[in-house]
């Protein structure tokens, strides 16, 4: 490793890829000026071309890592915090969706691209999938692995939310062959779990937590935000800590993020609501690492802890890092040769392209850019908060690049090792603490750059010829 030999200059370090130097890189290493997650030069497929591309991609056989995401988009209410909120959740839309989606797998069961090579991961999302009722889960899980070439060891989650939950139909899914299931907790405190429009109470949720840990039937994770309305991080400490006694198998931390058109962005502006200052999230990120620490559980990401060998954490980790994603159910988005897709996501449109089969079920699709497999790879590494050259070169070469991840990026990676995000151990570069609050916005700068670096050596060898 040679980039911590290399000085950026003063005028460089004005730059938006470079961090702010301070003796706090968790407060504040960096303030904005490149989009929070990383997707690299994309661009739409033009409609006329649609229907003969996605054709040719269904028939392609899959290669590689691939999962399978299954989207139910409905919702009891909506959480002040959700920007994923698409329809208010009735219990008579349960059985006539659940049908719609198992009419998509059957459509598609004959394509190369739902045979084959075993699907490793799938993912029950929404929305609220166990607002379902326990019949309709038995049926759609039960569909998808009769349908789908599932790997023997496939881990198959089921996201859900206590409130409409239960053990019994807990039960249920379990059976129906769910081995991981996934619940947004975000806090146990009464008064921030009101604030929020959690439905459950703090002993509710922690009754219901250890009823469902004491099945012993699959994996139990829960999430957990932290810089929330109300909380304090002396409060978000009791959460780890009550998270952490109660046996469970995984653990997410996400920091708090306002988006536009949420219900808290609107109470946040108008004074109701204040959630945590931005320069403080970093340190409840720092509680939150010292509190898994402590209490002996191992980070597997920048975000997930796990405690024991039962939770992997599978669907998170390879879509984050670019493995195919079939997609089923209205909104759902996929990854299919590398050109991401969504559904339809009226669930009306979705039902009626069940029917019709093909580029109906689409509303939009996009090609990858030319160095996708490079950005997947610095993805991977990052996300992991440890970046491995070796798989970027591997990248690079499949590119058609002569050219070394180091080089390209050298004053980046050394500016970064001196705002202390980032340190140089043999063959690899581990993130620091901060480093590891900052990943995203890191990864999307390292992209940006290393997207830049390329077209001027690009352009630099055209010119030279």
């Amino acid at each position: 490793m040679t980039v911590q030999n290399v000085t950026p200059s003063d005028e460089s370090r004005s730059d938006p890829f470079f961090a702010r130097i301070s003796d706090d890189p968790l407060a504040g290493a960096f303030s904005g000026g490149i989009r929070a997650h990383a997707h690299g030069r994309v661009s739409a497929v033009p409609t006329e071309d649609v229907p003969a591309l996605w054709d040719r991609l269904c028939e392609t056989p899959r290669r590689g890592p691939t999962v399978a995401y299954v989207h139910v988009p409905f919702c009891e209410n909506h959480c002040l915090f959700c920007g994923f909120y698409q329809n208010p959740w009735r219990r008579e839309a349960g059985a006539p969706y659940v049908d719609a989606v198992l009419a998509q797998m059957q459509a598609g069961a004959a394509m190369a691209v739902q045979q084959g090579h075993p699907i490793r991961a799938l993912y029950l999302g929404g929305g609220t999938p166990s607002a379902l009722s326990a019949r309709d889960l038995a049926r759609l899980v039960g569909g998808l692995r009769e349908t789908l070439p599932l790997s023997p060891d496939c881990e198959i989650t089921l996201e859900g939310r206590i409130v409409s939950f239960g053990l019994e139909k807990a039960r249920a899914a379990f059976d129906a062959g769910v081995n991981r299931v996934s619940l947004g907790v975000q806090s146990f405190d009464d008064r921030v779990r009101r604030r929020l429009g959690r439905k459950s109470t703090r002993s509710e949720t922690l009754r219901f937590l250890e009823g469902l840990v004491a099945t012993d039937c699959g994996a139990v994770v829960i999430d957990l935000i932290y810089g929330l309305p109300g909380q304090d991080r002396a409060t978000f400490r009791e959460d780890l800590r009550m998270a952490a006694a109660l046996g469970l198998d995984g653990l997410d931390l996400y920091a708090l993020k306002t988006i536009p058109g949420t219900p808290l962005l609107l109470a946040q502006e108008k004074g109701k609501l204040l959630p945590a200052a931005p320069h403080s999230l970093g340190h409840y990120y720092a509680d939150g690492c010292e509190e898994m620490d402590r209490a002996g559980w191992e980070p597997i990401s920048t975000t997930h802890w796990r405690r024991g060998l039962r939770e992997r954490n599978l669907y998170n980790a390879d879509v984050k890092s670019g493995a195919a994603c079939l997609a089923f159910g209205a909104g759902a988005g996929g990854n299919l040769h590398g050109h991401g897709y969504r559904l339809q996501p009226d669930l009306d449109a979705y039902a009626e392209a069940t029917r019709q089969g093909g580029s109906a079920l689409l509303a939009g699709l996009m090609r990858p850019s030319a160095l996708a497999a490079v950005h997947n790879a610095i993805k991977a590494g990052m996300e992991r908060g440890r970046l491995d050259p070796a798989p970027v070169d591997r990248s690079l070469a499949d590119c058609g690049l002569a050219r070394r991840f180091e080089d390209l990026a050298a004053p980046l990676l050394a500016q970064w090792q001196e705002a202390g995000l980032m340190t140089v151990e043999a063959g690899a570069l581990p993130l620091t603490l901060a480093g590891r609050f900052w990943q995203v916005a890191m990864t999307a700068r390292l992209i940006a750059w290393t997207d830049q670096a390329v077209r001027e050596d690009t352009s630099a060898k055209e010119n030279a010829g």
